[in-house]
């Protein structure tokens, strides 16, 4: 999987740089970031066009947690794009969802992020 680029900026350059980035590599379609990080389409729109996070602290927190989600999964999956994103997008018994869908809520993002971490700890 292509590596999240990171480059020099205001930290809020660099968080929405890795988060727009992030989803797009794991097919993460634009309504779903919305709704993930809890921000409008127009919100979005703006991010995109300006390369920077808006002013709402709950919305980069969970930036970045998106951020850390695509983080985990890429060195479970040894960078493999194809696998990320059918991890993300197929039925996980372990996690009774799509992780696609289970990331929508503060709640579901963070068991998601759970679990991966869990997987990477493996010894």
């Amino acid at each position: 999987m292509k590596a999240l680029m990171i480059e020099k900026g205001t930290p809020e350059n660099v968080v929405a740089k890795a988060m727009l980035n992030a989803a797009d590599l794991l097919l993460i379609e634009r309504p779903v970031l919305e709704k993930t990080i809890g921000i409008s389409e127009s919100t979005l729109r703006r991010v995109e066009r300006n390369q920077i996070m808006p002013a709402n602290p709950k919305s980069t927190e969970l930036a970045l947690l998106f951020i850390r989600l695509f983080r985990s999964l890429d060195a479970i999956v040894g960078g493999e794009a194809n696998t990320a994103q059918n991890w993300m997008h197929n039925e996980n018994s372990a996690l009774l969802g799509r992780p696609v869908d289970l990331i929508q809520t503060v709640t579901g993002l963070v068991n998601v992020i759970a679990y991966l971490d869990s997987r990477r700890a493996i010894v």
